[in-house]
């Protein structure tokens, strides 16, 4: 029967050393680690991330959250360099390199390359008398800490605060240059992210699906013009095209008698709720759920009132949003 208490023990053991560990980077970044951001902030090209084995993951990622926040990355693996890649480095980039010994020997041609061609160079390792460190730009210091493995020879501890030594520098990037939601959405369409942070004007209906009518139109057309685009309601404007009330089923029952007998104007709500079309449309559904009802029309605060959209819940819900 396996001991679930050590393997508990062991879990508990890891995470409070790796824990301890990211206190202690913290308390240790120095001047550094301004000279590095500085450096990125104002690199005219992209920031190359090189890194061998565990490091080399590690890269990878640290790349893709440079890429996703703004900062034009991409990862190099250093064995490749030496057969071409180093041709993806160019005069205006920045490259970071990290490595734990800071002696990694298939970094040699990479960091002779920077060298040769003034490409500036951010070094991480743990030894500030390295290869690596002391060819470096800025070297950034790793606090010289056992690896959590036990046996002190899987990168355990080393890699998660190189991990987050590269989170810091993304997001002392992405504060300074003010990278906002609305932003990280460009580069996170997909999936439930991009869903949350999905604008109204990417979900609603334009143009001819936008069921309008003006306030002197008869009731029978106004009938037809709910029928025909479907969304159990239609908007009413005035002669500047300003929606001035919307139509819906209940308006319909409390004028059901002598119904085809109105106009538009006299059986709509005055004004409706509406919403901007740069609004998010988890606003949109929040407000549609307060009010229990299932449909907005986008109205840019901007265009003098006028429609720019439509939309319903279920446009909602089909992207994900819930």
């Amino acid at each position: 029967m396996a001991d679930h208490q050590k393997f508990l023990a062991t879990a508990r053991r890891v995470v409070t050393q790796e824990a301890d560990a990211l206190t202690i980077l913290a308390d240790g970044l120095g001047e550094s680690f301004g000279q590095a951001v500085e450096l990125l902030l104002n690199a005219n090209g992209r920031v190359i991330v090189s890194g061998m084995g565990k490091s080399g993951h590690i890269a990878r990622k640290i790349a893709a959250t440079f890429a996703s926040t703004g900062t034009p990355a991409h990862f190099v693996h250093p064995a490749e360099a030496s057969h071409g890649d180093l041709g993806m480095m160019t005069r205006g980039d920045v490259v970071l390199v990290l490595s734990n010994s800071g002696e990694t020997p298939e970094l040699a041609d990479l960091v002779a390359y920077t060298r040769r061609f003034s490409i500036p160079m951010i070094g991480v390792a743990s030894r500030p008398e390295s290869t690596l460190l002391q060819r470096s730009d800025v070297a950034i210091v790793l606090p010289a800490l056992k690896e959590a493995c036990g046996t002190g020879v899987v990168p355990t501890t080393s890699t998660t605060m190189t991990l987050a030594l590269g989170d810091a520098l993304a997001v002392a990037l992405m504060e300074h240059r003010d990278f906002t939601p609305e932003n990280f959405r460009e580069f996170h369409p997909g999936g439930k992210l991009g869903a949350q942070l999905s604008k109204v004007s990417d979900l609603m209906h334009m143009n001819g699906a936008v069921p309008l009518v003006a306030a002197d139109t008869p009731m029978s057309d106004a009938l037809l013009e709910i029928s025909q685009k479907g969304f159990g309601v239609v908007g009413v404007t005035d002669h500047d095209k300003r929606l001035i009330g919307i139509v819906t089923d209940g308006d319909l029952r409390r004028h059901m008698s002598g119904l085809l007998d109105h106009t538009a104007s006299e059986v709509m709500t005055a004004d409706p709720a509406t919403v901007a079309p740069a609004a998010l449309a988890v606003e949109a559904v929040a407000m549609m759920n307060a009010k229990k009802i299932t449909c907005l029309f986008a109205v840019d605060p901007k265009g003098g009132g006028q429609v720019s959209g439509i939309l319903h819940i279920h446009d909602c819900l089909r992207a994900g949003i819930v």
